[in-house]
């Protein structure tokens, strides 16, 4: 019994240094590979919709052709209409104030005046923003600061075909309707109103008027 008692105990021994020793070289197999380059997200998580693609997938021959795109042309003025006899030709509707939101709701209302009434608008466009400084002088000096700025939007409704009769229901329709601090002016379209519409630039017209003299 005692030889069966060490046999086994030997045997115990012999495979608690086995497991110890597959033990140890797993840890150093383990320790040895590369780190995962993912991981799995849970299933209630997609981060791939969020994750850009930068044209993976993508060919040539497979995307549509791309259109090239057009160079926008240079914005020429429309002939002037002239008036008739029972007709008044192109005429310039405008309006200026100080509130931007007054000012663009009140030329709104009058272009949707002009298509009830069935008058034809040819352009409705804004002109070029105008800025003015209030300046003040000290009680007891000669210095000058300024005081205030105030900005003055502009809106032009070009119109055209309004016939005699129906322009003093047109006028007192949008004289009754004018707001407060909203001025309204009449006239006839001329080419000096088209030209206000874009922004002067001096220095470019100086380096141009420059070029020219060298030429």
């Amino acid at each position: 019994m005692s030889l069966l008692i060490r046999q086994l105990q030997v045997s115990l021994t012999q495979q608690s240094i086995l497991t110890n020793q597959a033990s140890a070289l797993l840890q150093r197999v383990t320790s040895s590979l590369p780190a995962p380059l993912c991981r799995l997200a849970p299933t209630n998580e997609r981060h791939y919709r969020t994750m850009p693609t930068h044209g993976i997938g993508r060919w040539k021959y497979l995307l549509p052709k791309e259109v090239p795109r057009k160079k926008r042309d240079k914005l020429q003025m429309k002939p002037i209409r002239g008036s008739t006899a029972t007709e008044y030709g192109s005429l310039s509707v405008k309006v200026s104030g100080y509130d931007m939101t007054v000012v663009e709701h009140y030329s709104q209302y009058i272009h949707n005046l002009c298509n009830r009434l069935g008058v034809r608008v040819a352009e409705s466009y804004a002109l070029p923003t105008k800025s003015t400084e209030v300046m003040l002088m000290q009680e007891q000096g000669t210095k000058m600061y300024i005081d205030a700025l105030l900005k003055t939007h502009e809106r032009i409704v070009q119109i055209s075909s309004m016939t005699a009769t129906l322009c003093p229901t047109f006028m007192d329709v949008v004289l009754q309707n004018q707001p407060e601090g909203v001025q309204l002016s009449v006239k006839e379209h001329v080419e000096r109103d088209f030209l206000e519409r874009f922004k002067a630039r001096p220095q470019l017209e100086g380096l141009m008027a420059q070029v020219n003299q060298r030429d």
